[in-house]
């Protein structure tokens, strides 16, 4: 009885473990808003929503900054064969709900693993502002630099 109570304390994950885990398990966070600049008509939700539509993504992570907005997903296995098409029938559908929003849409693995990372820092470390914004350029540079 005491060999279970101690697997079962130890299997706890804090939530701020989430990016450990994300590879193997459907995280779904919520959308991050950088710019505090236009509360009102911030559009990331409405993004995550149409993007969690698709029958072939299963997780999405949006960070939306002052001039785009980053979308990352991943797809279900065996849509993997599939994955520029995905990407690019996203992109296309983004572009004409949002017309006036600038899109960068992802399906690598490691930009979605940086948006959670981002995610868990501004939650748990107290992430400023500007330095916020800094990653999310580094990781729009990272994606640039991937295609």
């Amino acid at each position: 009885m005491c060999a279970i109570f101690f697997t079962g304390a130890c299997s706890n994950q804090p939530d701020e473990q989430k990016s450990k885990l994300s590879l193997i398990k459907k995280t779904q966070p919520a959308p991050i808003e950088i710019n505090y600049k236009r509360k009102d008509d911030s559009i990331a939700f409405q993004v995550r929503e149409e993007v969690k539509k698709k029958d072939s993504i299963y997780d999405v992570a949006v960070l939306e900054g002052d001039h785009n907005i980053l979308v990352s997903y991943k797809v279900k296995h065996l849509q993997r064969f599939r994955m520029k098409k995905i990407e690019k029938d996203l992109t296309k559908s983004l572009k004409k709900k949002f017309p006036d929003h600038s899109f960068i849409v992802s399906s690598d693995y490691k930009i979605f693993l940086e948006a959670i990372r981002l995610k868990e820092e501004l939650e748990y470390d107290n992430l400023s502002n500007k330095e916020a914004k800094k990653r999310l350029n580094k990781i729009i540079k990272l994606k640039k630099e991937m295609t």
